[in-house]
Formats: structure tokens, C-alpha cells, sequence
């Protein structure tokens, strides 16, 4: 039983070394390089840093309603992709929830579909990314 608790705190130790945190520059030139214009660019640097602190592997904690959110960008399932559960979801995104974990390229496509349905509205966190903004000219 010993052994067994050791295995299990280390593993509990180790897991967070294989998650994958960008900085803030990754996300601003991947999505430049998708077409988001420079103007949006601290905008959406300021969503995924207090959604997950760019941190792409982030399952948020259920919402009051049953529903997660996912990825760096804290994308919600009900609406946007396709949990494990096997639960109907709008799946708007046409992606598997875990897809967008890890996975910079998907989160950032699935987040600019959300923004061109829902605007920047879609996120919570808006409050705190509205008016001025640090520059990203350092990051190019």
C-alpha cells in the first residue's frame, strides 16, 4: 500500500511537467500568422492569459450548468466542441473537446470562430482586457 501512495504522488508531481505553457509572443505571432489583425492581438493575449495563463491543457471546473471549458482559451462544450461524454453539443467548432488541449493551432481556430459568432462577449474575462493594453510590438 506503501509503494502504491509513492507511485501516486509522483505521478500527481510529474504530471504538470508534461503540460505545455506557451508565452505570450507564441500566441500573438501564431495568431498573426492566422490572419488576426495586429489591432486584436492584446486583446486576445489578455483572454488566454486570465482564462488559463497560457496554459493549453486547462479543463476548467464544471459551470454551474454542467458544462467545462477547454484549452487555453477556455472554450465551452456546450457550445463549441464535442466532450467525451458522449453528451449532444453544438459542437460549433466541429472539434472533440480534448483536441484543443495542447494543441495551439486549434484553439486559436476554434476562439476566432467563437469571436466571429459571439463577438468578444463570449469571454468573461472581457472586463479585464478592454481599454489600453500592453503593446505586442516586442514580440515580432
Amino acid at each position: 500500500m506503501k509503494l502504491f501512495l509513492t507511485i501516486i504522488a509522483v505521478l500527481a508531481l510529474a504530471l504538470p511537467a508534461f503540460a505545455i505553457t506557451i508565452d505570450r509572443c507564441t500566441l500573438v505571432k501564431k495568431m498573426s500568422s492566422m490572419g488576426v489583425p495586429k489591432s486584436d492581438l492584446p486583446k486576445w493575449a489578455c483572454i488566454a492569459e486570465r482564462e488559463s495563463n497560457y496554459r493549453l491543457h486547462v479543463v476548467g471546473p464544471k459551470n454551474r450548468d454542467g458544462t467545462q471549458d477547454y484549452g487555453i482559451f477556455q472554450i465551452n462544450n456546450r457550445w463549441w466542441c464535442k466532450d467525451a461524454s458522449g453528451r449532444k453539443t453544438a459542437n460549433g467548432c466541429k472539434i472533440a473537446c480534448n483536441d484543443l488541449l495542447d494543441n495551439l493551432d486549434a484553439s486559436a481556430k476554434c476562439a476566432l470562430t467563437v469571436k466571429k459568432q459571439q463577438g468578444w462577449k463570449a469571454w468573461s474575462t472581457l472586463k479585464y482586457c478592454e481599454g489600453k493594453l500592453p503593446s505586442v510590438d516586442a514580440c515580432f
